[in-house]
């Protein structure tokens, strides 16, 4: 590790900082629309149950790993992975060039917030109205008329049609924005983030208290917290929960092992990622409580006027909630121009600490990775970011922007590239290793668990949805690629395109002469005696012998040798993986090396797993879908949706309360700290 220390690199000013920079790069727009959809469709409060559970046993535990990538290393995301090898460096690249994907749209987003925070402030410097302000059902109406006609000139299709000249400059001024955050480094960003991050949280807490102060709120709130349990028995809503946990917490872009490799050498990691975690939780689920309380009391209003709006008319996804509902429903309300302000100052501050965190983590890995200036190379992002950004401020570009995001920030993008991080480093590095690094500067500790959660739990749970969407897409009866009348379906075809791009492009990145070259892989282990061999090589020959069976009998007609194929391919699934897991324990340690064939086996055990799982979701899924009846939303919180609401409050102030306990006691110790990199007593990592 030494040598990785001889260089000096930059670091964050303050604990704080870090934590409120991660937060800001976690918190994002889709907090403020993405959870509170999903809460609201999928079963209510009855939601939180499989998300507090994605929390825990996924996004927790990613982060932490992320956490000790980056600051083991003290390098961004593809050197970082190289350090274990040079072959792994290029699953670092990978979040990487998807990284770049969403800068090249995520600022044009933050380009309509501008737009739309500039005809506030008209509001309010005119008459105080607003441009889109009308009421019931013509207001909702005249709205969505204002966003996707006046200001986008939305054509449907996938044409690009002309560009809309009225972004162009609140585009240039997001990215303007982002460069001048980042562009002195972390020192500035972590002064920067004291003024993103909490303001948008005061802001929440306006947009919350007025909401809730409004006549009618609790309606909203009903339809947002009104358990619905039978939506649990659906495994699509597991499906969204965990995949809400991955995206909000900005796990494998790279990100996090960014900012976590400019900590300071005694930083701590453990109570840094769930301080992080829980805060990430938080706000979500307080900007769920401002958006449903504004909308309840809209929905009062118009019934009032008898020209009733209900919740479920407005509660919409994405740009559909934050440009035409929100604003509907702010329009209502007595100096509606102010609130205006607020609310879409607050999206800005939401989205402009994950815009140039994400820009940061592109930026870092290029700088590791061959020496250039930031000075130089930022500018150089900026521009082609900006470049690619005009085709999504086009007359369709709407459009593209849901389908690129669909596919990269998606089931078929980074949560399989979080399949793919969580098997490299759990499988094929020595993770110990990365968990006696996290302990040596935690204010507590992890235990074994951590182990078993990032080898066994987490690919098996990322490995089923992703083959869960594989299932989907090969058994699409419209086509996926292609329909059946021959038909190419383009906006597919360009999602795979990029999909399939971003690995090609790593590999290459992978091949370049690094700055850090000499000094960012470990020792080798060739010396050492192999063992486990032949456990491993009998596990693997078990996961491979069951994979065929499962292929031949997938070919046949025959439902009773399907069901075989499925039953072996579960069988030897879980078999593969005990006997590596069981090599893995035993034999990895400083003194010996553990056979590929065990790696390896595991590997192929938990996709295994994993397929046999996917499969079953999959025609569960179906199922249900087909014998789904509509939902009955109550309009009044009961008993249940005010244990909810207690019970989630006594989970994120008890959670952040015992972090910055175990914070206090940890900083008010008068011990000296022993640090294995420092002393020598932790085992080199070694190259695979």
């Amino acid at each position: 590790m030494a040598d990785l220390l001889e260089e000096q690199r930059e670091s964050w000013g303050t604990r704080g900082g870090f934590i409120l920079a991660a937060v800001g790069s976690a918190v994002g727009l889709g907090n403020l629309w993405g959870f509170p959809y999903k809460l609201y469709s999928y079963g209510g409060g009855a939601f939180l149950i499989p998300y507090i559970l994605g929390l825990a046993v996924v996004g927790f535990p990613l982060l932490i790993l992320e956490f000790s990538l980056g600051h083991y290393t003290q390098r961004a995301a593809p050197d970082a992975f190289k350090h274990g090898h040079k072959k792994f460096e290029m699953v670092g690249w990978w979040g990487i060039v998807l990284g770049f994907v969403i800068i090249t749209y995520y600022p044009v987003i933050l380009a309509y917030c501008f737009s739309f925070l500039w005809y506030s402030i008209q509001g309010i410097i005119g008459n105080g109205d607003l441009p889109w302000a009308g009421e019931g059902l013509e207001g909702v109406d005249k709205a969505k008329s204002f966003f996707f006609d006046n200001y986008l000139g939305y054509t449907e299709g996938t044409s690009l049609g002309a560009i809309r000249w009225n972004i162009v400059l609140p585009l240039l001024i997001a990215w303007v924005c982002m460069y001048f955050c980042i562009f002195k480094g972390v020192n500035l960003v972590g002064k920067i983030v004291w003024l993103t991050v909490p303001l948008p949280w005061l802001m929440l807490l306006i947009l919350t208290i007025r909401g809730l102060t409004l006549e009618g709120s609790m309606q909203g709130l009903a339809y947002y917290l009104d358990p619905t349990w039978s939506e649990l028995a659906k495994p699509e809503t597991w499906r969204y929960a965990f995949g809400q946990v991955f995206f909000s917490l900005s796990l494998a872009f790279g990100v996090m092992i960014t900012y976590s490799s400019f900590l300071h050498r005694k930083s701590d990691i453990n109570n840094n990622a769930l301080i992080i975690t829980i805060s990430d939780f938080a706000t979500s689920f307080i900007a769920g409580l401002a958006v449903f309380a504004t909308l309840g009391a809209m929905a009062f209003v118009t019934q009032q006027e008898g020209n009733a709006v209900g919740v479920e008319n407005v509660a919409q996804t994405g740009p559909s909630l934050a440009f035409v509902a929100f604003p509907y429903a702010l329009a209502q309300l007595p100096y509606s121009a102010w609130f205006s302000l607020v609310f879409f100052f607050t999206l800005i501050t939401l989205g402009i600490d994950s815009a140039f965190s994400i820009t940061e983590s592109v930026l870092a890995s290029i700088v590791d990775k061959t020496g250039w200036p930031r000075a130089i190379v930022l500018p150089v992002i900026s521009l082609i970011g900006i470049g690619f950004g005009f085709i999504y401020i086009t007359e369709g570009g709407l459009n593209w922007l849901g389908i690129v995001d669909g596919f990269v920030n998606g089931t078929r993008g980074i949560m399989f590239l979080g399949l793919m991080e969580a098997i490299v480093l759990g499988w094929l590095w020595r993770l110990s290793i990365l968990r006696r690094h996290a302990n040596s500067r935690s204010d507590w500790n992890l235990g074994r668990w951590w182990d078993f959660a990032i080898r066994l739990v987490i690919p098996i749970i990322l490995g089923t949805l992703f083959f869960w969407q594989l299932f989907e897409d090969i058994n699409n009866e419209e086509g996926f690629l292609r329909s059946p009348d021959g038909k190419w379906n383009a906006p597919n075809c360009v999602g795979v395109g990029i999909l399939i791009a971003a690995p090609l492009i790593s590999f290459i990145f992978s091949f370049i002469k690094s700055k850090h070259n000499d000094n960012t892989t470990a020792a080798t282990t060739d010396d050492l005696p192999v063992k486990g061999r032949f456990i491993g090589l009998v596990s693997f020959l078990v996961a491979v012998v069951t994979s065929v069976f499962f292929i031949i009998s997938m070919k046949s007609e025959n439902s009773s040798i399907n069901l075989a194929g499925f039953s072996a391919l579960a069988i030897g699934g879980i078999a593969a993986t005990v006997l590596s897991m069981y090599v893995l324990e035993k034999y990895d340690s400083g003194n010996c090396r553990t056979s590929w064939f065990a790696r390896w086996a595991g590997i192929f055990g938990i996709m295994e797993i994993s397929a046999f799982f996917a499969r079953f979701l999959y025609e569960k899924s179906a199922a249900v879908t087909n014998a789904e009846a509509e939902t009955v939303r109550s309009h009044e919180l009961t008993g249940v949706s005010y244990a909810i609401l207690v019970v989630v409050f006594l989970i994120i102030i008890g959670g952040l309360g015992w972090c910055f306990y175990r914070a206090i006691a940890a900083a008010s110790k008068d011990e000296a700290e022993q640090h294995p990199d420092e002393v020598g007593d932790e085992p080199k990592e070694l190259k695979w």
